[in-house]
Formats: structure tokens, C-alpha cells, sequence
């Protein structure tokens, strides 16, 4: 009969699986006391701290005066199932829409037009803002690495929302590493825009009532760009799924200057937005130029300075004290 290995299969290490379920057996312990357990034995005390930290940042163990005690798994696991869940769900909700459009378009559909000009593309998306009746849906992969393209509120944004016409925008999270993007994003939410961040937004599209979408990428090249208009039909619908799903597991992008509270460093309040906008460690640690290990560092530090078991406690008191 196969041996259950519970944590191993979510991708924790045999070590921090060992560390758990001795922690479990045995009760609080502290790092010296769980080198002396049978299935511990032999392990570097380096690699049984980074398995501790494994457990401490999805909330099934916790450190009280240099103990470790084991947290009820249910709770904890249940939440990484519904995240993982979520994840999947998009996946293939995009997969599907995609798909469809791969195939439409290959076979030259008549409700898809290609405008492979910026000049057009431009104009294009003009039609959105200033031919919107009630509402504008919109993903955005915002500013890209080496781009030399300013941010700058799409023509027709502002007039669009000031005649009352309902913007729901879900920005991709690396929005929030640059300033002059995200004072664009806050100008376009302080005239009514609704807005949230998502790590890894796939593409750029908008969708003008339920009547078109565009959607834009790059060229091959990458000196210009291809934007797909996509008339009302089953890959339009798909495309507002999309869309649906991405709105529905986004997060609200941090208000402008939210960012109160002394003691909180710059990195910290970036370090926070980052988790609030459900970046993984592997990504944040991308951002700073750091390792996981580092960045998982970090965020206990802040979690012992607020008091802080958890990541979704580390968030409530962070917010709590207008650090987010």
C-alpha cells in the first residue's frame, strides 16, 4: 500500500512534512528538540529551518518564545486547495476562449478583423471609450520591460467616465513597481474607474458594452503591435469570460498614498502590495532580485512585527494600519 505524503504532494519538502507530523505527535518543540526526532536525525540545522519556514508561510506551524507548534491543517489546506482551484479554473477558462479564437481566426472568421498599424490600433480603441453606452471591461498588461512608451490614460478614457459610463479594469500586478503607471491607474479611479490587480495578466483586451473587444499584443518584431477586433459571437463571449473570471479572483489596487504608518520601510510596503496582489514568492523574489529564501525572510519579519500567525493575518493588520 502507497505511503501517504500529504505535504510532499502540495510540494513542500520531505523535511517540513517530517517537521509537521513531528510536531504533531510530540507538541511544541523548539529547532533543537526537532533535530532529535527520529525522522529528523542527520538533518543540517540550515535545511530545518528553511522546512520551518516552508510551514510558516502557509500557516501550519507558528513560533511562540523559540517554540514551534503545529497548526490544525484543515483550515490552512483548504484555502491552498480553493487558490490552486481558482488558478486552474482561469486556466482553462483561457485556454478555452483562446482556442477558440485560434481557431476562428486561422480559418478566417468574418467577425474577426487583424489592425496591424499603431496608428489604427490607436483609433481602435478610441471607438471603445467614446462609443461605450453603459460599460467598458478591460485587462491590462501594463507597462513592459524595456518599453519606452510613457503611461498615459487611453484618448476618450477620462470623457468616458465622466459621461458615468462603468469601467472595471484589472490590472496585471507589476503595475505597482511603476510609479508613473500607477498614477495613471489612480487618475482614471479617482473619476470612477473600478480597478484591480492580478498577478500575470495573459493580454490586453476591451470590451465596449457587449457589442465588440479589442485585443492587442505585440508583434513578432516587437516594433509595433497587432490588435484583434472581435464582433459579437462565440469568441466575444468567451472573451468576457475571461475577463469574468480574472475580476472575480483580483484584488483592489492599493488607494493612492495608502501607504501610512512610520514603521514601515518603502521595501516593506512594496514587499506587502506584492502579497495583496497574489504574487507567489518565486515572482516576488523575480521583483526584488532576491531568493525565496530571502523573501520568505522578510515576510516573517513583518509578521512578527505586527503579530501576525498567518499571511491573511499579516494582510488584515497591514491594512489595518493603512500600510496597504
Amino acid at each position: 500500500m502507497r505511503t501517504l505524503r500529504p505535504l510532499q504532494a502540495l510540494g513542500l519538502s520531505a523535511t517540513a512534512e517530517a517537521a509537521y507530523l513531528a510536531l504533531v505527535e510530540r507538541g511544541p518543540q523548539t529547532m533543537t528538540e526537532l533535530t532529535d526526532r527520529p525522522a529528523l536525525v542527520g538533518s543540517p540545522l540550515d535545511g530545518l529551518k528553511d522546512a520551518v519556514a516552508e510551514l510558516s508561510d502557509i500557516g501550519l506551524v507558528s513560533r511562540t518564545d523559540g517554540r514551534l507548534t503545529a497548526q490544525p491543517p484543515r483550515a490552512v489546506l483548504e484555502a491552498v486547495a480553493e487558490r490552486r482551484a481558482r488558478q486552474a479554473r482561469i486556466a482553462y477558462e483561457s485556454a478555452t476562449a483562446l482556442s477558440q479564437y485560434w481557431l476562428d481566426h486561422t480559418a478566417g472568421a468574418s467577425y474577426v478583423e487583424v489592425v496591424d498599424t499603431s496608428e489604427r490600433r490607436g483609433e481602435i480603441q478610441s471607438r471603445v471609450h467614446n462609443g461605450a453606452v453603459s460599460r467598458v471591461r478591460a485587462l491590462s498588461i501594463g507597462p513592459v520591460g524595456g518599453s519606452d512608451r510613457v503611461p498615459e490614460v487611453g484618448p476618450g478614457t477620462l470623457d468616458a467616465l465622466d459621461r458615468g459610463i462603468d469601467y472595471r479594469v484589472v490590472y496585471s500586478a507589476n503595475i505597482l513597481q511603476d510609479p508613473k503607471a500607477l498614477e495613471v491607474a489612480h487618475e482614471c479611479v479617482a473619476r470612477g474607474e473600478q480597478a484591480r490587480v492580478f498577478p500575470d495578466v495573459a493580454l490586453n483586451v476591451l470590451v465596449c458594452d457587449d457589442r465588440f473587444a479589442v485585443v492587442s499584443v505585440a508583434a513578432p518584431n516587437r516594433t509595433g503591435h497587432h490588435s484583434v477586433v472581435v464582433q459579437p459571437s462565440g469568441l466575444l463571449d468567451g472573451l468576457i469570460g475571461v475577463f469574468e473570471s480574472y475580476w472575480r479572483i483580483a484584488v483592489p489596487l492599493p488607494p493612492a498614498g495608502a501607504v501610512g504608518g512610520s514603521e514601515a520601510t518603502p521595501e516593506g510596503r512594496q514587499l506587502l502590495s506584492y502579497l495583496s496582489a497574489g504574487l507567489t514568492d518565486e515572482s516576488i523574489a523575480r521583483e526584488f532580485g532576491v531568493s525565496e529564501r530571502t523573501v520568505a525572510r522578510r515576510i516573517a519579519r513583518l509578521q512578527e512585527m505586527l503579530g501576525a500567525k498567518t499571511r491573511f493575518q499579516l494582510g488584515v493588520q497591514a491594512s489595518r494600519r493603512g500600510w496597504l
